[in-house]
């Protein structure tokens, strides 16, 4: 009997950390998008696509779409790559959206990942991976202590014309290296580069 009621408060507490792990982690990567500092960098990497002229202009709730850094499109889906921040913390933040561009609505299952720890994310964005060409390294997506990935989990299916803004967090590569490869499910490889962060 002890050993049950011990055994309910070590999973209890356990619960606790993680849940605090996870607000501190939120917390830490959501950052204030408001003060200059943080838009500076983010605009003038802006070097693909539309060329963003850096008027630190970039809502923190959702990306800029003329600050695009990578973009790619597969299987009636088209992933817009907006963000590549390498962060104090020693991890890499990617940061976009996917259009479901095809007919039928679509659901990120082939995103969650291969690996059994990763099945419990649902539809998200565990599976993607980050390749340091250079180096000849693979970063996989960071996850907590319970495999939770940190990145977006799409709580729907995405409907024909809809768009979804999404996040993924790495561990990030050594500091010689700014650019990178990002790659999710059947798309192409994306590859970016990175701005330091604050």
């Amino acid at each position: 009997m002890d050993l049950r009621h011990t055994m309910k408060g070590r999973r209890a507490l356990a619960s606790v950390a993680i849940t605090t792990g996870l607000l501190l982690s939120v917390a830490g990567c959501g950052g204030g998008g408001d003060d200059d500092k943080a838009d500076t960098p983010k605009a003038s990497t802006s070097t693909k696509d539309d060329g963003g002229s850096g008027d630190d202009e970039k809502p923190s709730e959702s990306p800029s779409a003329d600050q695009v850094l990578a973009e790619v499109k597969g299987d009636g889906l088209t992933l817009k790559i907006t963000s590549a921040t390498r962060d104090d913390g020693g991890f890499v933040t990617i940061e976009g959206s996917v259009t479901n561009g095809g007919s039928r609505s679509w659901v990120a299952a082939d995103w969650r990942g291969d690996e059994r720890e990763l099945s419990k994310n649902g539809g998200s964005v565990a599976g993607a991976s980050l390749v340091d060409q250079a180096g000849k390294k693979k970063y996989l997506i960071l996850r907590d202590t319970a495999g939770r990935c940190l990145c977006t989990r799409f709580s729907t299916a995405l409907r024909s014309g809809e768009s979804a803004d999404w996040y993924a967090q790495f561990p990030a590569p050594p500091d010689g290296t700014t650019k990178v490869s990002f790659q999710v499910g059947a798309m192409p490889p994306a590859t970016v580069e990175l701005s330091e962060g604050e």
